[in-house]
C-alpha cells in the first residue's frame, strides 16, 4: 500500500470521531496536506505534512505509517508524528477555559425558570425602575458567582 485516502487516514488516527466529520473539515479547507487544499479523496503517502485545524488549535502532523482502520488510542504514535509545539496546544487549552468562565452559567441543578419564577420576574420588569435591588438579587440567585 503506497497511500491511503485522506479522510481514511485522519479517522483511523482519531483525529475526527467519523470519516464524515473528516471529510466535511477537507471540504471546509481545515486540513492541508503538504500546505495545499485537499478533498476527501485526496491521497496521502509516508512523510507527507498535514495541517488540521480544529476550533483554535492547529495541529502539524507528519505521517509516519499508513492505515485504512481505525487504530486504538494508545497505537495512535506508530502512525503520525506530532510536530504542533507545546505553546499552542496551552494557549487552546486557555482559551478555552477564558470562553468558559465568561459564559454565564447557573447553578447547578437550578434547571429552567419555573411558571412562578417566571411570572415573578415578568412582575419585577413591569415595574421598571421601581425594585431595582429586588430584580438584581433575583438575576444573582439564577447564577454563578464569579
Amino acid at each position: 500500500m503506497e497511500s491511503v485516502r485522506i479522510d481514511i487516514w485522519t479517522w483511523g488516527v482519531r483525529i475526527f470521531k467519523t470519516r464524515a466529520l473528516a471529510g466535511a473539515a477537507c471540504k471546509k479547507e481545515q486540513v492541508l496536506i503538504n500546505g495545499a487544499r485537499t478533498k476527501p479523496s485526496r491521497h496521502v503517502r509516508i512523510g507527507d505534512q498535514i495541517e488540521v485545524r480544529r476550533g483554535l488549535l492547529t495541529r502539524k502532523l507528519e505521517v509516519k505509517a499508513l492505515l485504512t482502520k481505525r487504530v486504538g488510542a494508545k497505537l495512535v504514535d506508530e502512525f503520525v508524528i506530532d510536530h504542533t509545539p507545546q505553546e499552542v496546544y496551552e494557549a487552546a487549552a486557555e482559551a478555552i477555559r477564558i470562553a468558559r468562565d465568561v459564559t454565564p452559567q447557573r447553578e447547578a441543578g437550578a434547571g429552567r425558570p419555573t411558571k412562578r419564577e417566571r411570572r415573578d420576574l415578568d412582575e419585577l420588569m413591569a415595574d421598571s425602575g421601581e425594585d431595582m435591588e429586588s430584580f438584581e438579587e433575583f438575576v444573582k440567585s439564577f447564577t454563578r458567582p464569579r
